[in-house]
């Protein structure tokens, strides 16, 4: 099944390739403004022999790590905390609801004015940016903790911390996963964004700038072509990770479905 999903991806994505060089080469016959797929392939393998990319991929992962990994330090244990006491969590959601429709690239000019440190700005906006769906997936994660489970465990005498640690955070540790999964995504976005915006010594989006300052469109779709690649690995690797973690998750899932 798997791999046959795999198969039906892979075909998609080349046939897509395919459709974008015949459209360039032939309809448009110009691939100065758009260049054709098989150019900013070459391009992209080729900037991995070059120095000033690479240093720039390192530091925009590196910022990307550090505020996922800020994100989850902070996210998770609000989360557990607004799951498991009602009252908090009542008193805190409105400022909740509040901050989170905010658009995390508006923030970044303000970012920008209030932290001085280049690299603690970028990594600051990561953090408020990919830490709501890590949140939310908690919160919600502990709410879906089967109240019969934890009453069971108090009818034999375990107290709150107990019933926590053995019922509550592993039943929403498969919300957690999903929501790092998907902060993952938005924090390498945020990672670049603030980039573009922010500027920098280095990173994926100060090359892309400094492609775009030489007309060179074949490199800047060459960068933004690796910063889509390894959005597409982490998610995979972090998927399969969630999978041999929780397959149990998904059984009972799949049994409560059908």
């Amino acid at each position: 099944m798997n791999t046959a999903r795999l198969l039906r991806g892979a075909a998609g994505a080349a046939g897509f390739l395919i459709a974008g060089e015949l459209v360039i080469r032939f309809a448009l016959s110009d691939g100065v403004i758009f260049p054709a797929p098989s150019v900013i392939l070459y391009e992209a393998v080729r900037l991995l022999a070059d120095p000033v990319f690479t240093q720039g991929l390192a530091t925009t992962l590196t910022n990307w790590a550090l505020g996922l990994l800020a994100a989850i330090v902070v996210a998770v244990p609000l989360g557990v905390l607004l799951g498991a006491v009602p009252p908090v969590e009542r008193a805190i959601r409105p400022l909740l609801e509040f901050m989170r429709p905010i658009p995390s690239v508006a923030i970044i000019p303000l970012a920008i004015l209030l932290i001085p440190v280049d690299g603690l700005m970028k990594v600051s906006v990561i953090v408020y940016a990919s830490m709501w769906p890590i949140l939310i997936n908690t919160l919600y994660g502990m709410q879906d903790v089967d109240p019969l489970a934890k009453e069971s465990l108090r009818s034999f005498g375990f107290g709150r911390l107990a019933v926590l640690a053995r019922v509550s955070l592993p039943s929403a540790a498969p919300f957690v996963a999903t929501g790092i999964r998907i902060a993952a995504g938005i924090a390498l976005v945020l990672a670049v964004s603030a980039e573009l915006l922010a500027g920098g010594s280095a990173g994926i989006g100060v090359y892309t700038i400094q492609a775009g300052s030489g007309n060179r469109m074949d490199l800047i779709m060459a960068a933004t072509f690796w910063a889509g690649a390894f959005g597409v690995f982490a998610n995979l690797v972090l998927l399969a990770g969630e999978r041999r973690l929780f397959r149990w998750h998904r059984v009972r899932m799949g049994a409560s479905e059908s």
